[in-house]
């Protein structure tokens, strides 16, 4: 059998830091207009680290000395923008509502890189105390990918054991955890089962290239164009009641096998296309993490015919072993654990909660993990008075010991909503008895 690639060559390989000490001291943050709807008395601040990341910082008026660090979702594709960012302060402007101040970082370079993007959030944390002071709690607060960048943060920053941690609780809202193996494992079933049914991605007169690739180099493909080639195969962008009987068909063939939601069909494709290009191609040298050798799929009306057409690749060991030593949590962390994810998620699927619970019990770390699950059809952002709720419950389990419960987290909620929902809605829609099912329930598994 063949070794996996050591730790550090992985991380080597997906272009991560090697140790904070090793950079330059940044410049000091900036003030900056606090955007909208950042309550007008908080001060706001802008910079750029030391590696390139840029970073937006807000502290309310009457801050109770607890920092919440902000790892964000993605990852983008493109360079670092300070308008990520912002738009990330402006999307979770509650924190600062609810006292907390606010840091977040977008990464010191586009593209994937899960360890990178975490000790970029530990940078920022250092930065944001050598200027404004060291807080009374520091929380982690990972969203979407990001919670699996904040998971890994918590890993290496906050391990089991006597050693004192520069951070105090994790939370992991609509997290794309258990790693990027498992979690990208979907879209290389979409990009062969989507091109089994459609075969316009690529075209017949087009270059070919294995789909694992996401896209060559060198390609001029817009999303535009790729959004036009899917509604020409499945209807998809176009009123139901517009589209051809074969076109209806295709798309459920697409779904029922993927099972993923019409409304991220586009999403997802986008994702296994250039995400998986700079993945593959910038960070694993040209090599492939994902397999889908053995792999039943199921769920169209020619399960046979599919299985024996759809493109076949085997995974490359040391590109699987690479991703996973980036990405993969151990589950090795001392800190109290809140989990919130939509039943309906569109994006990130809610079984992965499964998995990671799986991961944190294995550790032996289970009974620090309380994850709760509510009944939304959103990814990026849930309700307002959620987060409130589920940072109050951190808090009061750091230092009071009160450990909360998907009950528990209901009911304070509920008590927070009339303050926090100001559209007059309910935004407390946590089921405390619902559980994930497994991962596997939804993706098939793969060879060893």
């Amino acid at each position: 059998m063949k070794k996996q690639l050591s730790q550090l060559a992985a991380f080597a390989l997906l272009g991560t830091a090697p140790l904070l000490s090793a950079h330059a001291a940044p410049s000091a943050p900036k003030p900056a207009t606090c955007p909208a709807p950042i309550p007008d008395a908080a001060r706001c601040y802008t910079g750029e680290d030391s590696t390139g990341a840029l970073y937006w910082i807000a502290i309310p008026k009457d801050w109770n000395r607890v920092l919440v660090m902000h790892a964000h979702g993605g990852p983008e594709t493109g360079p670092p923008k300070l308008a990520r960012s912002e738009e990330d302060l402006k999307r979770w402007a509650v924190t600062v509502k609810a006292g907390y101040a606010w840091a977040g970082s977008t990464y010191r370079r586009g593209g994937y890189g899960v360890t990178m993007a975490a000790e970029d959030t530990e940078r920022l944390r250092q930065i944001f105390v050598r200027h404004f002071g060291q807080p009374k709690r520091t929380l982690l607060h990972g969203q979407s990918y990001g919670a699996g960048v904040a998971a890994k943060a918590a890993e290496l920053y906050a391990p089991p054991g006597d050693a004192k941690s520069p951070y105090d609780g994790l939370l992991l809202t609509s997290g794309v955890l258990g790693g990027g193996n498992s979690a990208y494992d979907f879209r290389l079933d979409l990009r062969v089962v989507y091109q089994y049914v459609c075969r316009n991605h690529p075209r017949p007169d087009e270059p070919q290239y294995p789909l694992w690739m996401g896209l060559p180099m060198d390609s001029k493909l817009t999303r535009g164009e790729l959004a036009e080639r899917v509604k020409a195969c499945t209807g998809v962008g176009m009123p139901a009641a517009q589209r051809t009987p074969e076109q209806s068909a295709r798309l459920k063939t697409i779904l029922s096998v993927v099972k993923i939601q019409e409304r991220s069909l586009v999403g997802h494709l986008n994702w296994a296309t250039w995400l998986f290009q700079d993945l593959v191609q910038k960070r694993l040298g040209g090599r492939n993490p994902f397999g889908n050798i053995g792999v039943v799929y199921s769920g169209s009306a020619y399960d046979a015919a599919l299985n024996a057409g759809v493109l076949r690749y085997a995974a490359d060991p040391q590109a699987k072993g690479a991703l996973a030593a980036d990405s993969q949590p151990t589950g090795r962390t001392s800190l109290p654990t809140v989990g919130l994810h939509a039943i309906d998620d569109p994006t990130a699927f809610v079984e992965l909660e499964n998995s990671y619970r799986r991961i944190r019990e294995a550790a032996g770390t289970g009974g620090n993990l309380v994850q709760s699950f509510s009944a939304e059809r959103e990814h990026s952002y849930l309700s307002d008075s959620e987060y409130p709720a589920l940072f109050g419950a951190l808090m009061d389990w750091i230092d009071k010991g009160e450990k909360p419960t998907p009950q528990s987290l209901a009911q304070r909620c509920a008590s927070l909503a009339p303050r926090y929902d100001t559209d007059g809605k309910n935004g407390c829609h946590i089921k405390p008895e619902w559980q994930p099912p497994a991962l596997e329930s939804r993706v098939p598994t793969r060879e060893p």
